[in-house]
C-alpha cells in the first residue's frame, strides 16, 4: 500500500553527494508509488534560528520561555507559518528520511534549526500536556518511521569500533535516540555513505544502489531496538534497573539487544 514519505534535505550544492542521494531516494520511493513530500532546507531558505520571532502572539513579553511560548503557540495555532507548514508535512508522513552531510560530527545547522523550530512543545515533547510522562518511545509521532541518511567525508575505518572518530551510531545517538525516538518514532539504523569527500563515479553508482535498496525496505526493515522509558526497564523513569543490561554502560545499555560492540563496565 502506498505511503507518504517526507524527505528533509540539508545541502546547498545540487551536485553534492547528499543531493544525488536525495534524488535516488525520491526516485525509488516514487517508483513504489509512495507520495513524496520534500523539504529542501537550503532551497527553501529555511530560518534556522529559533528565537522570539517564532511566536506571533506572546504569552509573556517580560521573559522569553521557549517551552511556554512553544506550547502556547502550538495549542492556539499562532506559530510562524513556515513552522506550521513543516509540522503538517511531518504529521501527514508515515516515514521521514533525513538526508545530510556530516559536518563537525553532526548535522548542518540549518537542519538542527528545523528540529529546534518544528519539534514544538505539545507535539514532539510535552505530549498531551503531560510534561515528561510521555517520552522515549511515546508521543504524537509514535508509529512513524525515521531514518538518517548521512554522507560522511572520511573513510569508514575512521568510524569503526576503535576508529579515531568514534562509531557513527554513537556520534548521532542524540538525534536517533534523544530526538527521534524521544518523540515516539521508530528509528531505522543509520544509512551512511563514507568517503563522500573523494567520491568517484563508480563509488557514487555503488552508493546510490545501496541507498535505493535500503529505501525499498523503508517500511519493512526492523527499527533500532531502543528501550522505552515507560516499558519497565527504568523503574524510576531515569536510570536502568540493575538487572537490565548488566555489565554494559553508555549508549549500548539503552538498546533492547546487546550489540556486537557492547562496551563493558
Amino acid at each position: 500500500m502506498p505511503k507518504k514519505v517526507l524527505l528533509v534535505h540539508a545541502h546547498p550544492e545540487p551536485t553534492s553527494v547528499s543531493s544525488q542521494l536525495l534524488a535516488a531516494t525520491r526516485e525509488t520511493l516514487e517508483a513504489q508509488e509512495h507520495e513524496v513530500m520534500l523539504s529542501d532546507l537550503y532551497a527553501m531558505e529555511w530560518k534556522a534560528v529559533f528565537d522570539e520571532h517564532d511566536f506571533l502572539h506572546r504569552l509573556d513579553r517580560t521573559r522569553l520561555s521557549f517551552i511556554a511560548e512553544s506550547g502556547h503557540a502550538y495549542r492556539n495555532g499562532t506559530q510562524a507559518p513556515d513552522v506550521q507548514s513543516e509540522q503538517e508535512k511531518l504529521l501527514a508522513a508515515d516515514a521521514v528520511v533525513f538526508q545530510f552531510p556530516l559536518w563537525w560530527f553532526g548535522m548542518p545547522a540549518i537542519m538542527k534549526g528545523w528540529f529546534d523550530r518544528v519539534f514544538a512543545y505539545g507535539l514532539a515533547y510535552g505530549y498531551r500536556d503531560a510534561g515528561n510522562r510521555y517520552r522515549y518511545g511515546e508521543g504524537a509521532l509514535q508509529g512513524k518511521r525515521a531514518m538518517l541518511s548521512v554522507a560522511v567525508g572520511g573513510p569508514e575505518e575512521d568510524y569503526c569500533v576503535r576508529g579515531i572518530n568514534g562509531p557513527l551510531d554513537q556520534l548521532l545517538f542524540p538525534v536517533t535516540h534523544g530526538t527521534l525516538f524521544f518523540a515516539g518514532m521508530d528509528v531505522l539504523p543509520i544509512h551512511a555513505v563514507y568517503g563522500a569527500a573523494r567520491m568517484t563515479e563508480e563509488g557514487m553508482a555503488r552508493a546510490t544502489a545501496e541507498l535505493q535498496s535500503r529505501t525499498r525496505n523503508l517500511f519493512s526493515e526492523r527499527p533500532i531496538p531502543f528501550r522505552r522509558q515507560n516499558g519497565g526497564d527504568y523503574p524510576d523513569g531515569h536510570v536502568l534497573a540493575e538487572h537490565v543490561a548488566p555489565g554494559l554502560a553508555g549508549f549500548d545499555a539503552h538498546l533492547g539487544e546487546p550489540p556486537a560492540r557492547a562496551i563493558a563496565l
